[in-house]
């Protein structure tokens, strides 16, 4: 048995990491088309005469909140990963990149057509409602893909680089989200408002064709394992929920998860805008600096995921990232930093606190929690995410900065040369951040108690 174990596919340098960069393709397509609306917020609030659409900030907050609706009240992501527990990787990975696609279909439309003037649906514009909807559509797909990819990963690289896998998985992701920064605002100027949404949901649709290649790997790897090592084969009991919830360590590092993400993915959406309105840069480059953000990761989260499976201290990582964050929120938050330079560092910065977290804090995760209910494990945390970094906060950010800021948007409809003054709306970031790093710590001590082993390697030896 032991001699036919070694034989596996997953054994197989080239086909382990072989699988990993297919699945990478399909997430970062997912994370391009996730962001591509963050840096448009200056463009998509002008007028229509000037090339926008005249949506003001609490709408904007209401589309970028969207993400999360039907993950956060109906319960997508926790079906999600009870459906990746009980029937398995491979119908789950198809199912949600083709939800994935759906989802932008319907939010490429939402820009790219005319709607009539006041036309409404529910009591909101028709265009702000299908956009939302089409969000709210891709969220689903797109966290069920995360889930899915992290369970893959564990399947693949269990005792060997997982680390390192999640890290360079994370930093393809994150490429994308660099890409739609970058990019989205040239696209949006050279053809319309609706361009960065259909080229966005043209990459899916490769991500989809990418997840459904992956499949026959997957199919392979269970055919040749002695054991049928598929983690499909674990059938869902409301019981694995229940031990799940019962962990005190699965809640610190699901708090710290949605803690430490609400003072980042929020940045995405209201950093181009930051730039704009406090540091004096034109739209075509609001998203440049907070597109260093992904960019610095894409380098580093690899690097300290294989500090972490060779040296360990991931507790340590996690506390360590925890006190960038709140650094670089200080320095965004003062009011007399108004240098462009300055900003670019801080974000450097955030870059590093943005690898040092997620690249510890993943793997950390199958060392809590059995193998067998990791896809509800990880179902759970992308659930809070949705609530917090992708629904709540975004959402109160975006009102906040309404109301601290009255008329301001209709003034600049009018084509007064006004700013937003996000000093109120950022202490929200600080508060958030300094939550972390005591999730962090609390989490730290609890490894301590229960003997996790989230400070030692993860490679086995």
């Amino acid at each position: 048995m032991t001699e036919l174990i070694k034989k596996s596919l997953r054994d197989s340098k080239t086909a382990r990491w072989g699988a990993l960069a297919i699945i990478s393709f399909t997430m970062l397509c997912g994370y391009l088309f996730a962001q591509i609306i963050s840096p448009l917020k200056p463009m998509l609030e002008l007028p229509v005469a000037e090339g926008g659409l005249g949506i003001d900030s609490a709408s904007f907050a209401m589309i970028a909140s969207a993400y999360a609706w039907f993950n956060v009240f109906i319960g997508m992501l926790i079906i999600s990963g009870m459906i990746l527990d009980k029937i398995g990787i491979r119908f789950t990975a198809i199912m949600s990149a083709a939800v994935m696609v759906v989802g932008a279909i319907v939010m490429w439309y939402s820009f790219d057509h005319d709607f009539q003037s006041g036309s409404k649906i529910f009591g909101l514009h028709a265009r702000i409602f299908f956009a939302s909807v089409g969000y709210a559509i891709f969220g689903v797909g797109v966290e069920a893909a995360g889930i899915t990819v992290s369970k893959i990963i564990v399947k693949w690289f269990k005792g060997k680089e997982m680390a390192l896998a999640m890290g360079l998985e994370m930093a393809f992701a994150r490429l994308g989200t660099t890409i739609a920064l970058f990019s989205a605002p040239f696209i949006a100027e050279r053809f319309n408002i609706a361009a960065p949404f259909g080229f966005g949901a043209l990459l899916l649709v490769i991500g989809l064709l990418s997840f459904i290649i992956y499949v026959f790997m997957d199919i392979k790897l269970d055919k040749e394992s002695s054991a049928k090592q598929t983690l499909a084969e674990d059938e869902f009991k409301p019981s694995d929920i229940l031990f799940i919830i019962k962990n005190r360590g699965f809640w610190y590092i699901a708090i710290l998860c949605v803690l430490f993400y609400s003072a980042v993915f929020p940045f995405y959406h209201y950093g181009p805008d930051l730039m704009v309105n406090k540091f004096g840069m034109i739209e075509r480059w609001a998203g440049s600096i907070p597109a260093l953000v992904p960019l610095g990761t894409i380098l580093l989260t690899p690097i300290f995921g294989s500090l972490y499976d060779r040296k360990g201290k991931g507790a340590s990582i996690m506390i360590l990232g925890s006190v960038l964050l709140i650094l670089v929120h200080l320095t965004l938050f003062l009011p007399f930093i108004t240098s462009v330079i300055v900003a670019a560092i801080a974000i450097i910065v955030m870059g590093i606190a943005f690898s040092l977290v997620p690249s510890a804090m993943w793997p950390s995760v199958p060392k809590i929690i059995p193998e067998k209910q990791l896809g509800s494990a990880y179902a759970l945390i992308f659930w809070l995410q949705n609530l917090g970094a992708f629904w709540g906060f975004p959402l109160l950010i975006g009102i906040i900065l309404d109301r601290t800021n009255p008329g301001v948007f209709d003034a600049k409809q009018a084509g007064e040369d006004v700013v937003y003054n996000y000093t109120t709306t950022w202490s929200i970031f600080i508060g958030v951040a300094v939550l972390a790093l005591v999730f962090a710590f609390l989490l730290k001590a609890e490894d301590k108690r229960k003997g996790y082993g989230l400070e030692l390697p993860n490679i086995e030896k």
